[in-house]
């Protein structure tokens, strides 16, 4: 009997507002996508990305609503099959868009080199007090392994992006730790978005070998800027308890159609690196005159620089008290990319603790190559 590969398919589907799934539902029609075979998906959606941004949640729900009957579940139980991670904002000319990662098991064949993989994992739901903490850290290197070995990659070089999604602290959440005598990271809900992400980030480090086996991650956490993952993405949001772990990599024999290959932003504005990328792994121009054909997405980490520079020169980012930074971030990485491949539905996230050295963020490119 012949062993069984992965065989990933990508589609990146525009949509109204987060609680449209009108082209998802043409390409299940269509016979393109089957709803079985959905396991992640990575949206990006209208709000301001913050603490009170529920078009995440409304976003997730409408997912869970939308799949439980074609997986012939409950919505709840949608989450727990279904890898879903809701990234708000869509500031500057970033568009609103999912990516949705279908996979299917098959008769291996010859081999046709290194194709594009997917695997999930979750963690336990944590305590207040565990947010931003060893606790968390640990959980979710666990988890990223895990997911790892989902996608069947055993080698940590063939992870090319790891995406989490994680909660944040809630004054609710706070004042509940707070009662039974615990004591959390932070008392400030935007302010625990980042030592969630951070937490995250540096699992991610941990995980796939990044940082020294004897470095202390947890001391590290938004005070150690030199720790940090190539391949990690992380969002926080106040849809979930637990964290969400998506690995993306490559692996030897798949029949995905597609090949994904990361770089490093070293800052906001370093067009340079991912043009190289795309340049050096997939032979491919990017001057941004027309969409790239076969781009099927690119996902990326923005930060405003925590030095308050960018190359030597003052930015304010972090002094508008109008707009936050994470927002100013999106916009301007998001228009930098956009420039680059000709599209605006880039998969552009804000908060890059730990992602990437401090200003800059990972990024990668799924591309479609043809074969299977």
């Amino acid at each position: 009997m012949n062993p069984k590969v992965q065989h990933v398919e990508v589609h990146r589907v525009l949509c109204s507002g987060p609680g449209d799934l009108s082209g998802v539902q043409a390409l299940i029609t269509s016979g393109s996508l089957h709803p079985a075979d959905i396991v992640a998906v990575m949206g990006k959606t209208e709000g301001n990305g913050c603490v009170n941004d529920f078009t995440r949640d409304f976003a997730a729900t409408s997912w869970c609503h939308f799949l439980g009957p074609h997986l012939a579940c409950t919505p709840a139980e949608v989450g727990q099959r279904v890898a879903l991670v809701m990234s708000g904002g869509t500031e500057g000319v970033l568009s609103p868009h999912w990516t949705v990662f279908s996979r299917r098991w098959v008769d291996a064949v010859p081999a046709q080199g290194k194709r594009l993989v997917v695997g999930v994992a979750h963690t336990r739901d944590f305590l207040p007090e565990e947010i931003g903490r060893a606790a968390q850290i640990a959980c979710t290197a666990t988890a990223v392994r895990q997911a790892m070995q989902d996608a069947g990659i055993y080698d940590a070089a063939d992870v090319h992006f790891v995406q989490i999604k994680c909660p944040l602290l809630t004054s609710a959440k706070v004042n509940a730790a707070l009662q039974r005598g615990a004591q959390t990271v932070t008392q400030d809900s935007y302010e625990s978005m980042a030592y969630s992400r951070g937490a995250s980030a540096l699992a991610v480090a941990v995980a796939l070998g990044e940082v020294p086996p004897q470095a202390d991650a947890a001391a590290a956490l938004l005070n150690d800027w030199s720790l940090y993952s190539a391949r990690a993405s992380a969002s926080a949001g106040i849809e979930l308890e637990g964290n969400v772990v998506i690995v993306l990599g490559e692996a030897e024999g798949a029949l995905s159609p597609y090949r994904i290959a990361h770089t490093v932003m070293r800052d906001a504005v370093d067009a340079a690196s991912v043009r190289q990328l795309l340049r050096s792994a997939f032979g491919m121009e990017g001057d941004g005159a027309s969409a790239l054909p076969g781009l099927v997405n690119l996902l990326a980490k923005a930060e405003a620089s925590p030095d308050g520079l960018v190359r030597g020169l003052r930015h304010t980012m972090l002094n508008d008290s109008d707009i936050n930074a994470t927002r100013h971030a999106r916009a301007a990485v998001g228009a930098v990319l956009a420039s680059l491949v000709g599209s605006t539905a880039l998969y552009v996230s804000g908060g890059a603790e730990h992602q990437g050295p401090a200003g800059g963020g990972p990024v990668a490119a799924i591309v479609r190559v043809g074969g299977a």
